[in-house]
């Protein structure tokens, strides 16, 4: 049997690796690029138009013309056939209408249904709720986990959250990609998947702990035992998510693609610290407690 708690120094030294990769690029980001990501117009506020084609319309024909104005990254959706919702950096009068005027070349009559502007407030108080969003989450997977299982495993399962969480952002960050809402819920998706998975190891260490009483077997090597059991199941779950999030990656479009890449990264990191992190996280405070 692989001893997975014997290793786990190698385990912790490469999520160290991760973890100070990923504070190295919110650090470089906010020296060098002045922010610590590259928030988008949910966070730092700007322009929302709705307009109408006069016939089918490709999305990507209207970011080809955005693009040509440095606003490549605006969110594009389809509100209909004929209808374009468009969310970009704050507009000045003058290039709405140029933009407007660029797609009446290609498409005819262009029919300015909504234009609205959010302000930087806005976006402050977004980043604030997505801040409590995350406490309230962390704060009931502490209770649910301390009163199912101890206070150990809910600390484990916490420590290898955020290792998720953090490793998740910093790859966003050090890649640059455009910050909406989206990407808060796309954190806290990743943490419910974490914190099942995690879960259904610390299921079976429990499970094993009754099945080997009197048994003289360390605690250790219970959880080894249980992550044995559950290890194909752990892989199967990710790789099939995986697949899911890949179709959604390549086929969904670009607004839906950042959205994406982020869940893939942190299902990804998500998996392996249910088993390389939480797990021996217990069974090293377990062994410090005797």
């Amino acid at each position: 049997m692989f001893d997975y708690i014997g290793k786990r120094k190698k385990w912790f030294f490469f999520s160290g690796l991760l973890l100070s990769l990923a504070v190295a690029a919110l650090i470089y980001n906010g020296l060098v690029r002045g922010s610590l990501m590259n928030f988008g117009l949910d966070f730092t506020g700007g322009t929302m138009i709705n307009l109408r084609f006069p016939e089918k319309v490709q999305v990507v024909v209207v970011r080809e013309i955005l693009g040509r104005h440095g606003l490549e990254q605006s969110v594009i959706q389809k509100s209909g056939e004929r209808d374009i919702y468009i969310r970009t950096n704050e507009l000045v009068p003058d290039l709405r209408v140029k933009i407007i005027d660029e797609l009446k070349e290609k498409y005819g009559e262009v029919e300015l249904l909504e234009a609205d502007t959010i302000g930087p407030v806005v976006g402050k108080e977004l980043r604030t709720q997505a801040w409590w969003a995350l406490l309230v989450a962390s704060l009931g997977i502490i209770l649910y986990v301390s009163l199912r299982f101890e206070f150990k495993y809910a600390v484990a399962a916490l420590i290898a959250l955020y290792h998720d969480a953090l490793i998740t952002t910093g790859i966003v960050a050090l890649l640059w990609r455009n910050i909406e809402t989206p990407f808060v819920a796309a954190i806290l998706t990743i943490m419910g998947y974490s914190i099942n998975d995690t879960i259904v190891i610390f299921d079976r260490i429990r499970e094993n702990i009754k099945k080997y009483a009197g048994k003289k077997k360390k605690f250790a090597e219970i959880v080894n035992i249980s992550i044995s059991e559950t290890m194909a199941r752990s892989i199967n779950t990710v790789l099939t998510t995986i697949v899911v999030v890949l179709a959604i990656l390549c086929f969904g479009g670009e607004t839906l693609r950042d959205f994406a890449l982020v869940l893939l990264i942190g299902f990804s990191v998500g998996a392996y610290s249910s088993i390389f992190i939480a797990s021996p996280i217990v069974a090293v405070w377990e062994a410090k407690q005797k």
